[in-house]
């Protein structure tokens, strides 16, 4: 894979507070070289490269040695989407691991009669969700209700609540979550 040199100077640019004007004027380049690596329309030489890193001052090594923190995607084909749930139940989260994220993001689908169980589910956070198709049935605390289509719940998920779908049809959610639960 080659290495995102644009990306990466910008990258240790702005680690160290300089400016493209600044830089260049320390490196002894005009602005637009420094604008053009960094938009990666111009690949410098090795030797170029060493007299911008100069201008920091970093060695070439040190330069293509740094960990760059890798970018977080951000966009999901519905076939992306990771199935966390079995059964009559389906989650499809969207993202992978989330052990780094704040937020969990699921399409939700229950089967006729499907139902997260008798004992009601209790984790710290919040949850919110939008029927989509079906109905749903919500229980948080004492409160219940039927929910269909346009529909939403939003709650602290530390009080006990479930969901059950009662319809004939299939129902589906759009839900999230903060922090995720799966």
């Amino acid at each position: 894979m080659a290495t995102d040199i644009g990306t990466r100077l910008r990258s240790v640019r702005m680690v160290h507070n300089l400016s493209q004007r600044e830089l260049a004027r320390r490196a002894g380049v005009t602005n637009a070289t420094i604008s053009l690596i960094e938009s990666n329309k111009m690949n410098p030489s090795v030797g170029a490269l060493k007299r911008v890193l100069d201008g920091i001052p970093m060695a070439l090594a040190e330069f293509f040695a740094l960990e760059m923190p890798t970018r977080q995607k951000a966009f999901y084909a519905a076939d992306e989407l990771t199935e966390v749930g079995k059964g009559s139940i389906s989650f499809r989260q969207v993202g992978g691991d989330l052990s780094d994220r704040r937020l969990q993001i699921m399409v939700e689908r229950y089967a006729p009669g499907a139902d997260t169980g008798r004992i009601l589910l209790r984790h710290d956070g919040e949850e919110g969700g939008i029927v989509t198709r079906g109905r749903l049935e919500v229980t948080i605390g004492d409160q219940k209700r039927i929910l269909g289509p346009g529909e939403a719940y939003y709650f602290d998920s530390r009080q006990p609540h479930r969901f059950r779908n009662p319809g004939n049809e299939p129902c589906e959610v759009v839900s999230a979550c903060t922090p995720p639960t799966f």
